[in-house]
Formats: structure tokens, C-alpha cells, sequence
């Protein structure tokens, strides 16, 4: 009797440690379809919105595949772009995420070569957000806020 009560306690244990475990994948927190909306400031215009897909890689780095951009300055990322992305992720077993996020699209075109960085941090509901700049051209010089959703 003693020796069943003990084997199912173990069993409950291990049942319990394997759906703590499941919950904390953070792998499916970042991997997915996303779309972006940076803006001048919280309430000015959108300047830029992309939509990509995202693939956590090892070391904490992000695979950008599927990527578009659309600007409301159409000559500043007509180019080639190369985009990459770092993620980190923490969090606790109720399924409350935190982190940061970062992510760099390059253009490279005959007018020069234009760079917009995002860096933000994870919200609540699938969002991403934070701020962006633009260096290059000068007609493709600027800032402001972005909010990331999953799609």
C-alpha cells in the first residue's frame, strides 16, 4: 500500500514537471507570421509597415525570411534589403513573456545605402514594441515608435 502511494506520487510529480516544461517553450513565442506599423511618433503618421515571418534560431538570433516592406517614401527601400533580427526571451510558467526584441533592414540601392533599426521589448496579446530609426540618404532620415502583432 505504502509502495503504491509513493509510485503514484512520482507519477504525479513527473506529470506535473513534463506540463511545466511544455508551457515555457519560448520557441513559440517569436516563431510565426508578424506584421509592423512604425510611426513618426505615438499619434504622427505611418512612415513604414512590413509584415515578415520570424524563426528563432540558436544563440538568440532571429531568421527573417518573407520579408516587405512599404514605405511612404518610396525610394528609400527599393533596394535590396537584408534584414536580421536578435530576440531574447524570459518569462515565467503561467505563460507571462518578456524580453527584447531587435531587428536591422539594410537597402542597398544607387542611391546609397539606407538602415532601419528597430529595438523593442515583448508586450502582452503578441505584440512587439518599441522604437525605430533610419540613417542613410538624406531623404530617408527619421524616427519614431513601432508596434509589432503576430498574424
Amino acid at each position: 500500500m505504502l509502495k503504491s502511494i509513493g509510485m503514484m506520487g512520482l507519477l504525479t510529480l513527473a506529470l506535473a514537471m513534463a506540463g511545466c516544461g511544455s508551457s515555457s517553450n519560448s520557441s513559440t513565442n517569436v516563431n510565426g507570421n508578424w506584421s509592423a506599423s512604425l510611426t513618426n511618433s505615438p499619434s504622427g503618421p505611418t512612415v513604414y509597415t512590413f509584415s515578415t515571418m520570424l524563426t528563432e534560431t540558436s544563440g538568440g538570433g532571429v531568421s527573417v525570411s518573407s520579408f516587405t516592406l512599404n514605405s511612404a517614401n518610396g525610394s528609400c527601400f527599393t533596394g535590396t534589403t537584408t534584414e536580421t533580427g536578435s530576440f531574447t526571451l524570459g518569462g515565467n510558467f503561467s505563460g507571462n513573456v518578456t524580453g527584447t526584441f531587435g531587428m536591422t533592414i539594410t537597402a542597398q540601392d544607387t542611391g546609397g545605402q539606407n538602415v532601419l533599426t528597430l529595438q523593442g521589448g515583448v508586450g502582452p496579446n503578441n505584440t512587439i514594441t518599441g522604437s525605430w530609426s533610419v540613417t542613410g540618404t538624406s531623404a530617408c532620415v527619421g524616427q519614431g515608435t513601432f508596434t509589432m502583432n503576430r498574424t
